[in-house]
C-alpha cells in the first residue's frame, strides 16, 4: 500500500519462461554382456563405470568393444541395455552369519565369484557389518546393520537400495523380503554358486532380435518388473543416438528406424562385414536376410544414417592384435565430440572426425568409389595420410541423391530433432493456460528467445534473424474453431545449414606484372 509520497518498487512476475536445449548426444547401447542389470537401462559415464557394472570386454559381444570406442571418441553418456539367452540364473549363497539369505544382483556366472563376510559388532550384539567381495576383493563395505525392520540401518533397505553386487530380492519371485533373523555372534563367510551365462546372443543369430524385443518396445506398453531388451529404453526420459553393434538383420534395422522416429532419435546403422563396395554401389544399403545380402528398407529411413566399412582397432584380449569392429560405436563418440566443440548442426564428418583409436579400416575406399556410394546416401569412413581413419560422409539413409528428401543431411535432421524436443518440453507450461493474444505474444517471445540464442550461435542460414527463423501463433493459425477445441498452434519454421560436400575451387590464369 502505497500511503506516502516518494519511490515505490514492485516485484513482478516475469513473462519469460526460458526454453532450454536438451543435450544432443546421449547414446543408447544394446547387446549381450556376462553380467549388470537386466531389468533397466543403466546410465554409465566412463568405461570404467560401464567395467564395473557390466564386466568391461568380452570376447563373445561387440558390446563392451563399442562402448569403449565410444567413450574415446569423445562420449559422454550412455544407456545401457543388457541382453541375456535362455539358461541364464542367478547366484545366490547360503545363509550367511546362520540366517542372511542373498542374491547376486543380476544373472550371469559373476555371480559365482562373490562371497559375504559378517561380523557381528563386539560392543552391540544387535549389529553387524557386511562385506562384499569380487574374486576375493572387497567391492563394497555396509557398517553398523540392524534385523529391525524400524530401524534406520535395516540391512534389507540398505542392501537393497545400495548395494550394486548382491541384493536380498529373489529373482524367481515378486515378494518383498522376510525381515531376516540376527546372524550368529561370529565371524562367517558365504560363498554364492548357482550363476549361469545361459547362451551367447549375438546379432543375426534370431535369438538376440527376439531378446531385444523391438516390437515390444514399438508397443510401448507400460513398463513392469519382467519388461527386458529394447523396452526398457522406454522408461528413459531421453537419448539422441541408438546402437546396437553388429545387427546387420534387415527386418530389425526397419524396426529400429521405426523406433527411433518414434523416440526423436537416430539410429547409427552398421553395414554387414560382408559387403564390399562393388555390391553397395550396385544395389545400395544392404542389410542381411537369412544370411543373405539384401538392400535395406524400411520406414522412417531419415532416423538412421549408414556407415562403411568396418573399422580396424587393437583388441585388449588378444594381446592388442587388430581385429574388425563395426563403426557404430565409434562414430557415435565421433557425434558425441562435434556436438561439444561446434554443435548439433555441425556435420559429423570431416578431417577433424579422426576415429580414435582405429589402426585401419575393412577396405580402402578410392574418391571414385566414395562418390556413388554418397549418392546412395551411404557414409564412407575413409584412411587419410595425413590424418588416418575419419569420417568421410554425413547423410542419411534417405539422403540418396535421387530421393531428393529434406531430410538429406544428418545435421540438419538431428537440428531438427534437437528443436522439437527442446521445444516439446520447454512449452509445457502452455497447456491450461487462457488460449488468447496474451499467451500467443508470450509464446512468441519466449520461443524466439529460443530461436535468437541458437541463431547467434551460427545454427542457421541467414545474416538476419528474420532471414533465419520465424515465429507465428496469432489469430490467424489460431481461429475460432480451434480455440473451441482447447487447441494452440504455434508454426516454427527455421533456414538450416548444409554441409559443404563439395568444395569446387576454379583457377584460371591472368596476365600480371
Amino acid at each position: 500500500m502505497t500511503n506516502f509520497p516518494g519511490v515505490h518498487i514492485q516485484e513482478l512476475p516475469s513473462p519469460v519462461h526460458p526454453i532450454t536445449g536438451v543435450p544432443t548426444s546421449i547414446a543408447a547401447f544394446a547387446g549381450w554382456a556376462a553380467q549388470g542389470p537386466t531389468n533397466r537401462a543403466v546410465l554409465v559415464a566412463s568405461f570404467a563405470d560401464f567395467e564395473r557394472q557390466f564386466g568391461g570386454f568380452d570376447a563373445n559381444s561387440y558390446l563392451g568393444y563399442a562402448v569403449s570406442q565410444f567413450f574415446e571418441n569423445g562420449g559422454q553418456q550412455t544407456y545401457i541395455v543388457r541382453i541375456v539367452g535362455e539358461g541364464s540364473g542367478t547366484a545366490v549363497s547360503a545363509a550367511v552369519g546362520g540366517s542372511l539369505k542373498l542374491w547376486a544382483s543380476s544373472v550371469g556366472e559373476w555371480g559365482n565369484q562373490l562371497q559375504v563376510i559378517v561380523t557381528v559388532q563386539p560392543t552391540d550384539h544387535t549389529r553387524f557389518n557386511l562385506l562384499v567381495q569380487l574374486a576375493g576383493t572387497p567391492v563394497e563395505s555396509f557398517a553398523n546393520l540392524s534385523v529391525n525392520v524400524t530401524d534406520a540401518q535395516y540391512v534389507v533397505n540398505i542392501i537393497d537400495s545400495e548395494s550394486k553386487y548382491v541384493t536380498f530380492i529373489d529373482p524367481a519371485s515378486d515378494a518383498a523380503p522376510t525381515p531376516p533373523p540376527m546372524p550368529s555372534s561370529t565371524v562367517t563367510a558365504a560363498v554364492f554358486s548357482g550363476g549361469a551365462n545361459g547362451a551367447v546372443l549375438n546379432p543375426g543369430d534370431g535369438n538376440f532380435e527376439a531378446a531385444l524385443g523391438v516390437s515390444q518396445a514399438l508397443a510401448s506398453t507400460p513398463l513392469t518388473a519382467t519388461s527386458t531388451g529394447l523396452q526398457l529404453l522406454n522408461g528413459v526420459s531421453l537419448f539422441n543416438l541408438l546402437c546396437i553393434p553388429g545387427e546387420t538383420d534387415a527386418e530389425t534395422i526397419g524396426k529400429l528406424q521405426q523406433y527411433c522416429f518414434e523416440k526423436r532419435a537416430l539410429f547409427l546403422a552398421d553395414c554387414p562385414q560382408a559387403a564390399a563396395t562393388a555390391s553397395l554401389t550396385a544395389k545400395g544399403a544392404l542389410a542381411t536376410t537369412g544370411g543373405t545380402l539384401t538392400p535395406l528398407t524400411g520406414p522412417h529411413p531419415e532416423n538412421a544414417a549408414y556407415y562403411y566399412p568396418w573399422v580396424q582397432a587393437p583388441d585388449p584380449l588378444s594381446a592388442n592384435r587388430p581385429k574388425l569392429f563395426p563403426p557404430c560405436g565409434f562414430v557415435a563418440g565421433i557425434y558425441a565430440s562435434t556436438d561439444t566443440s561446434r554443435g548439433v548442426w555441425k556435420a559429423p564428418a570431416g578431417m577433424e572426425a579422426i576415429l580414435s583409436g582405429a589402426v585401419g579400416l575393412q577396405f580402402d575406399v578410392t574418391d571414385a568409389e566414395n562418390g556413388a556410394l554418397n549418392a546412395l546416401g551411404i557414409n564412407c569412413l575413409r584412411q587419410f595420410k595425413a590424418s588416418g581413419s575419419v569420417v568421410w560422409g554425413a547423410r542419411t539413409l534417405q539422403g540418396a541423391d535421387q530421393s531428393g528428401s529434406q531430410w538429406k543431411y544428418v545435421p540438419v535432421k538431428r537440428l531438427a530433432l534437437f528443436l522439437e524436443t527442446s521445444l516439446y518440453n520447454g512449452t509445457k507450461w502452455i497447456v491450461f493456460q487462457p488460449n488468447g493474444e496474451a499467451l500467443w505474444a508470450q509464446i512468441r517471445l519466449n520461443v524466439g528467445a529460443f530461436l535468437q540464442g541458437l541463431f547467434v550461435q551460427g545454427a542457421f542460414q541467414g545474416a538476419t534473424p528474420q532471414q533465419a527463423y520465424f515465429v507465428k501463433c496469432d489469430a490467424e493459425n489460431n481461429p475460432q474453431a480451434s480455440l473451441a477445441q482447447g487447441i494452440v498452434n504455434i508454426v516454427v519454421g527455421f533456414a538450416p545449414l548444409y554441409p559443404a560436400e563439395f568444395v569446387i575451387t576454379q583457377i584460371q590464369q591472368f596476365a600480371g606484372q
